[in-house]
């Protein structure tokens, strides 16, 4: 069984974007679509009238929700093949579990309900932080959501985050026929500074060396593998959030390996990814290496 590009739908017009840009994602890589609504049951919800009749409120808009989504995707391209399914529990569990048997979860910047000026919600974090599979979250500018730039754009971070990354880089720009930005930045140490201006830059030229060294040895497997996606590397001075968070202005999608460390109540996302999620001007995936 083919397994489907899934997508969060609250009905807020942040999800109707990520409905929107899965569609062509799905049609660029011949996936079915699977539109998901996810939320608890309010109070009374749980029985109908006395004769039977009448729906709860809360599911009857929960069906509006998902039915709108639906038409929406239908219309914006009618070869894509939708299925959708309103589900009776939190959303962020509910996308987890749909994580088990997905390609991608997609899911709009923030939902419905959440403050205006919140940058990130709180399910798309949640989401991103503990998924499976990849999480692609769709915000910023009207360039990099209708991918006018042609240029996926990778962060080549540690070796052992990038492994999915660098595969899941590489479909993309493949489907898309677009060029494939690989960057790796670099810090130059702070002790390593001196008083004498060549040996400071010195050292500098290795760092760059070992930094665009340690691309080749990465990139090398996976150009062979995709020898028609163009690929254009980049070593950079400065933090990686920092050069990734500018680059993005030109790119239709940033990829970077999920970086995770363990905090009280579950997962957290690195600096990086999250300085994305909350600012990129494009889509974000984030990609967590294979359990």
């Amino acid at each position: 069984m083919e397994l489907p590009l899934v997508v969060g739908v609250d009905g807020s017009d942040f999800s109707l974007a990520a409905v929107d840009w899965a569609v062509d994602e799905a049609v660029r890589r011949g996936l079915p679509l699977r539109l998901v609504h996810a939320a608890l049951p309010e109070p009374g919800d749980g029985s109908t009238s006395p004769e039977g009749r009448e729906r709860p409120a809360g599911r009857m808009t929960a069906e509006n929700i998902i039915g709108s989504a639906t038409e929406r995707a239908r219309r914006r391209d009618p070869r894509v093949r939708v299925t959708s399914e309103v589900q009776a529990e939190g959303a962020v569990h509910a996308l987890l579990r749909e994580g088990y048997h997905a390609v991608a979860l997609v899911t709009g910047s923030r939902g419905r309900g959440e403050f205006k000026g919140l940058l990130l919600g709180s399910v798309s974090r949640a989401v991103a932080a503990r998924a499976r599979c990849p999480v692609i979250v769709v915000r910023g500018d009207k360039a990099g959501l209708t991918g006018v730039h042609e240029r996926i754009l990778l962060g080549a971070a540690d070796p052992a985050a990038i492994g999915e990354a660098l595969s899941f880089a590489f479909r993309e720009a493949e489907a898309r026929g677009c060029v494939l930005d690989v960057v790796r930045a670099w810090r130059f140490p702070a002790h390593e500074s001196t008083d004498h201006p060549r040996l400071t830059e010195a050292f500098a030229r290795r760092c760059e060396q070992r930094a665009s060294a340690l691309l080749d040895v990465l990139l090398q497997d996976a150009i062979r593998d995709h020898p028609h996606v163009t690929v254009r590397r980049d070593t950079v001075e400065g933090p990686a959030r920092t050069v990734l968070l500018k680059r993005s202005a030109a790119a239709d999608l940033v990829v970077i390996g999920a970086r995770r460390r363990p905090v009280r109540f579950g997962l957290r996302l690195g600096r990086v990814a999250q300085t994305l999620l909350h600012h990129a001007d494009c889509p974000v995936a984030v990609v967590p290496r294979r359990v």
